[in-house]
Order: C-alpha cells, then structure tokens, then sequence
C-alpha cells in the first residue's frame, strides 16, 4: 500500500470508534432521562439524516480541497456535537449533529482511496478499511458499554469536572479524547496529488448535477447491483445495531453494557468476513455475492428462536461474516465505477446518499413501530425477510443484465481487471 493509508486507516479507525461508542452513551444518557423508547430508538436515523440531506453537498465539498482537510473539519463537528450533548442540548439533535460530521467526513475517508490506489488494490483496501471500520465498531460499543458501566463511570466521575453528573456525559467527555486522537492523524494524512474542483458560488448549482450523478450510477450495469446491495445492506445494518440492543433486553433480560457485547459479536464475524473477502475475492467476481445476501436475510429471521447466549454467540459472528464477505467487494465494485463515472467524492456522496436513506427510512419506520407497540422479536422478522426477497430480486436484475445486456457487462468486468483503465 502506498504512504499514507494506513495513517487515513488510523485516523479512520478511532474516528468510528469515538461514533459508535458515543451511540452507547446517547442510548445510556436518554435512559437516565427516562425517555420513550422510540426516542433511542429515533437516534439511527437521526445520524443518517445529513447524509441524505447533504448529499448533493458533501460530495462536491470533499473534492474541492484536499481530503486530510476534509476528514479533519468534519472531526472537528463531531466533537461540537459532543460538547452540545455535554451541556443540556437534547441528545437526540446533539447526535443528528455528530451525524453530520459524519456525513461529511464519508466522501472523504473513501474517495481518497480511489484517488491514492489502482483498481487491482480497492477491493484490498475495502478489506482494510471495513475490517478496521468494524473493528472499531466492536470495540467502540464495547467501550461505550464500558464507559457506562458502575465500575468506570465512578471512577470517571471521581475527577470531578464541570457539568459531568452521570456515568452517559463522563463517558461522552471521555470520547472527546478519542475524537481528538483521530483529529491529529487526520493532519498526518499526505496530498495525493489528485485534481481539485472548487465549490461553485451558487450551491444550490449541484442539485441537478447530483441527480445527474445519481442517475448514471444507477443506469450502469454493474453499479446499480452494487448499488442496491450496499443501499439495502447498510440499511438494514445500520438499524439493526440497535435492535440487537432490543433483542438482548427481550430475549436475554440484557443491560445496556452486556447487550453491547453481542453487537460487538456481530461485528467481529463482519471483520472475519471482511478480511477473508479481501484475500480470496476479486474486482469482477463482486455481481455474483448477492446469495449470500439471502442466506443472511433468511438468518436474521432465525434469531427470533435464540433465548441462549451460548447459541447466540457463534450464531451472531456467522451472521456478520456473511454481510461483511458481501459488502466489500461490493463496495469496492461501486467505487471503481462512481470513480469512473464522476469522480470519487461525487460517487460516494451518491453511495451514502442512497445507503443513509434506506437507514433514515427503516429507522423511522422501526421507531414508530416501536412508538405503536411493535415487539422486537417482529421488527426482526420483518428485517430478515425485507433483506432476503431484495437480495433475491437484486440476483435476478443482474441474471438478466447479463443475458439482455451481454456486451455491455462485459466491457466493464473487463475494466475492473485493468488497472490502466481505472479513472
């Protein structure tokens, strides 16, 4: 790999660590308040509201200086939106705002990828990135549940500081740290020499050339399957983060720390099946994964039937290591064609734009069902069988791209495989 990505690696890593250990706390913080639970639940698409939001924004931002500085202005969000969570600003718009940092330290994180690395290395450095990504994701809502555990939070709240009362807003003061940790490699990370293009004067100018941008991802032939994969994957991923927090209350009689060692336990499986998709999968082999799709949708439903832990474990790490096989290459399919397209920043603002939104929309579909008296153990259900009839449906549009579209499939599978014609 070249100089430079494992420090954006680094910066990436504690980065999404600091998020998903600050999801714990939220959830711990509106506990304490006694918030209806629709409100915790509420949080996974309140984070995923400015990348929908901004798509047509952060995009264009992210390729307009370079990244490093990006990633770092967005950082430096996050810790507001921590700060405002810290001093009485309701939880769930502290974390939208933390959300929107997020949103635009995404185009960043990834588009410089594709501007640092050839072809034949994306889907290698999509199992590094998701790998470390979930990696953090572990160990961020381990940390999380940690941080508001008795044994930490009173030695945190030992030190006394100003406006720090619960174990949530020590843990959220702790995490301050972690940003600025991230902060600091985000300033290591070097140019990459890519060709910069500057923000227009009127703004509002890249509404239609997001459309455009949109609408040619989904026209192409191998980018609206990874399209539609990651949307639907990511979706689904992202709300079920909490509603494995659900499940454990239900099903096991789980606090908020021991349930997020289960979440951490998903995740683990996702950086095995991550991993082992960097190693063992290629470029143009990514159209042919979504049955793995199904598999995981069928799989999700089966948790319903779980009440041990000791099945749960291994059950849960097999789930995450079929998505995690899944969504590299994926991932990586669809930024080499969004590169090809309309350059890196565009292409993942265009992927986060249609992932946040099937997050946004299951989340608040998840909420209210919750606000109506929805057991976990339905929404579940409903979840496995959403994911495994689409992914069923996104293997048939690809069967039938390549027996109605033969030639055109084969020109850009024959792209993927040449570096010389990546961008």
């Amino acid at each position: 790999m070249k100089r430079g990505f494992y420090t954006i690696m680094s910066a990436q890593f504690f980065s999404s660590l600091a998020d998903n250990a600050l999801f714990v706390a939220a959830v711990e913080l509106l506990r304490s308040q006694h918030a209806p639970q629709w409100q915790q639940a509420a949080l996974v698409p309140l984070f995923a509201l400015f990348y929908v939001v901004l798509a047509p924004f952060v995009g264009a931002f992210a390729d307009s200086m370079p990244k490093g500085r990006v990633m770092l202005i967005s950082n430096t969000i996050k810790i507001i939106g921590c700060l405002m969570m810290l001093f009485g600003t309701h939880p769930m718009l502290a974390y939208a705002i933390v959300g929107l940092g997020a949103a635009a330290y995404s185009p960043a994180k990834y588009g410089i990828l594709t501007e640092l690395l050839p072809a034949s290395q994306l889907v290698k450095a999509n199992g590094w990135i998701e790998g470390l990504t979930i990696s953090s994701i572990i160990l961020g809502v381990l940390v999380g549940g940690q941080l508001v555990s008795p044994s930490v939070s009173n030695l945190l709240l030992t030190l006394d500081l100003p406006s720090i009362n619960s174990a949530a807003e020590a843990a959220i003061a702790a995490l301050i740290l972690v940003y600025l940790l991230a902060a600091w490699f985000n300033t290591r990370i070097p140019l990459t020499g890519a060709t910069l293009r500057p923000m227009p004067r009127n703004w509002f100018t890249l509404l239609p050339d997001f459309w455009n941008c949109n609408t040619r991802l989904w026209k192409d032939r191998l980018g609206q399957i990874s399209l539609s994969t990651t949307t639907l994957f990511w979706g689904v991923s992202g709300n079920l983060r909490y509603i494995v927090l659900a499940w454990a209350a239900a099903a096991l009689g789980y606090s908020v720390t021991q349930a997020s060692t289960l979440v951490g336990v998903v995740a683990i499986g996702t950086a095995a099946g991550a991993i082992i998709a960097s190693l063992r999968t290629r470029l143009e082999d990514a159209p042919r994964l979504p049955p793995l799709g199904v598999a995981m949708g069928l799989l999700v439903i089966v948790l319903n039937f779980i009440d041990n832990v000791w099945v749960a474990a291994p059950f849960l790490v097999l789930l995450g290591g079929l998505g995690g096989y899944l969504v590299v290459p994926m991932n990586a399919l669809l930024q080499h064609r969004g590169h090809n397209l309309m350059g890196a920043g565009r292409s993942i603002a265009v992927q986060n734009f249609n992932e946040q939104a099937c997050i946004l929309s299951l989340g608040f579909l998840y909420s209210f069902s919750t606000g109506m008296g929805v057991s976990a153990f339905t929404a579940i259900a409903c979840f496995g069988l959403l994911v495994a009839s689409v992914m069923a449906l996104i293997q048939y549009w690809h069967r039938r791209n390549v027996r109605v579209h033969a030639q055109e499939v084969q020109r850009l599978l024959d792209i993927a495989r040449n570096d010389n014609l990546h961008g």
